[in-house]
C-alpha cells in the first residue's frame, strides 16, 4: 500500500482515531449513568458499542506510520446527562460520522490513491449507521415510557438469570432471582 505519511488521509486517520477513542470513553460514562437510572440493557449496549469503537480506533491506528501528527478537531466535552440525553448525543455523533465524516475521509483517501484506507472508512461508516439507529430507537422507547412496557404481549428476559415471561410489561421484580425490572429486556432470538 502507498504510504499515508504526510497526506491529508494521515490527518484524517488521526482525527478519526481520536474521535473513536473519545467516543469509547464517553460511552462507558454513559453506560454508568444508564445503570444508575435503571436501564441495564442500555448500559450493556453502550458498553458493547464502546468495545466496537475501540476496534475502529485500533483498525485506524494500524495505518499510522509513526511520528507525531498535529490535528485540529472539535469533540464533545460533556457533561454526562440523563440516559435519554446521552442517547441523543451519542446518536448525533454517530450520524455525523456515517453521513459526513467517514464518506468525506473515504473520498479524500481515494483521491490520494489510498483505496485500502478508503474501504476501511466506508466500512466503519456502516457500523456507525447501525449505532445511530440503535441509539435513536432506545431513546424513543425511553421517552415514550416503553423501555419496560410494550403495546402488545412480548417475551421479556431477565439479563441477570435468564428467566423469561410473556407479558405486555416486564415484571417489577424477577420471580426467579429477585432483580428489579431494570434487568429485563425484550428477548432477542437471533440464533
Amino acid at each position: 500500500m502507498k504510504s499515508v505519511k504526510g497526506t491529508q488521509t494521515e490527518k484524517n486517520l488521526m482525527a478519526a482515531f481520536a474521535g473513536e477513542s473519545q467516543a469509547r470513553n464517553r460511552y462507558t460514562y454513559f453506560a454508568s449513568k444508564a445503570r444508575d437510572e435503571g436501564f441495564m440493557q442500555v448500559a450493556a449496549i453502550f458498553e458493547e458499542t464502546a468495545s466496537q469503537e475501540k476496534e475502529h480506533a485500533k483498525r485506524l491506528f494500524k495505518f499510522m506510520e509513526g511520528g507525531e501528527i498535529t490535528i485540529t478537531g472539535t469533540f464533545p466535552a460533556g457533561p454526562v446527562g440523563t440516559t435519554s440525553e446521552n442517547l441523543l448525543e451519542a446518536a448525533g455523533g454517530e450520524n455525523y460520522e456515517w453521513k459526513e465524516m467517514y464518506p468525506g475521509f473515504a473520498k479524500t483517501a481515494k483521491a490520494e490513491g489510498l483505496d485500502a484506507v478508503a474501504t476501511v472508512f466506508e466500512s466503519i461508516a456502516v457500523a456507525e449507521r447501525q449505532h445511530a439507529k440503535r441509539y435513536e430507537r432506545l431513546k424513543a422507547n425511553i421517552d415514550a415510557g416503553k423501555a419496560f412496557k410494550g403495546d402488545k404481549a412480548q417475551v421479556w428476559q431477565c439479563r441477570n438469570c435468564g428467566y423469561i415471561m410473556e407479558s405486555v410489561e416486564a415484571p417489577k421484580m424477577c420471580p426467579a432471582c429477585a432483580h428489579p425490572q431494570s434487568y429485563f429486556e425484550i428477548l432477542g432470538e437471533n440464533w
